[in-house]
């Protein structure tokens, strides 16, 4: 679905050596002989070509927004997996991840993109472990309206760190010399903002007047 609704979905897949790839049956077996990795299996074209209209007028009802993607998937996947819908999708399916694949095999800049942004999900997903102090994984709470208002506080003090992070660079940017400034720079595009070392997350929030008063300046790290 994320091809015919032209999103960029490039996943990390795991144990990419045991994955199935598939080809078409009116491939050559000539030319197959030929090929460094090998399919395994066909596609089911005829179930594809079958239910093609039905497959795209399922994409122009996620595209004019007359359903959510959510509760479309969600009763898609609810039906049998005989289902014909869901068998042509999932046929049309195989030729996407199989060229995906192969291209994951063969471009090198792919998966360091790929890794690169896996890292920073990962970061983000430690940096809410970190904020959340105690049991990180879990709510305290039962009901859902308590839920929300733990998870607002966790965002709220996430943005905050990000904030100061990104006014004191500014700071060490202004105050720096043109190699400075430029070695700087470097550093920030390759690093994220989301850094917490240098706060003490066990330590008192004191957001009285007296203390928010005194943010004129950002002061420097200890």
């Amino acid at each position: 679905m994320t091809h015919f609704l032209e999103i960029a979905y490039a996943p990390r897949i795991k144990s990419l050596k045991r994955q199935t790839l598939y080809a078409f049956r009116s491939m050559s077996q000539q030319d197959r002989k030929t090929w460094a990795v090998q399919p395994q299996k066909y596609i089911d074209e005829t179930v594809a070509r079958d239910h093609w209209e039905d497959i795209l007028r399922l994409v122009v009802t996620i595209k004019l927004k007359k359903a959510t993607a959510s509760d479309i998937f969600r009763r898609l996947n609810s039906c049998s997996k005989q289902n014909a819908l869901y068998t042509a999708l999932k046929a049309f399916g195989r030729i996407v991840k199989t060229l995906f694949i192969l291209r994951y095999i063969d471009d090198v800049a792919l998966r360091m993109a790929i890794e690169a942004q896996l890292n920073q999900v990962e970061l983000a997903n430690r940096f809410t472990r970190a904020v959340a102090v105690g049991n990180p994984r879990e709510f305290a709470y039962a009901h859902q309206d308590d839920q929300q208002v733990a998870e607002a506080c966790n965002r709220l003090i996430k943005n905050a760190i990000i904030c100061w992070n990104y006014l004191y660079l500014e700071m060490r940017l202004r105050s720096s010399d043109a190699a400075q400034r430029k070695e700087l720079l470097l550093a920030i595009k390759t690093h994220s903002p989301m850094s917490w070392a240098h706060i003490n997350l066990l330590g008192e929030y004191d957001f009285s007047d007296a203390k928010l008063t005194d943010s004129h300046g950002i002061l420097p790290l200890n």
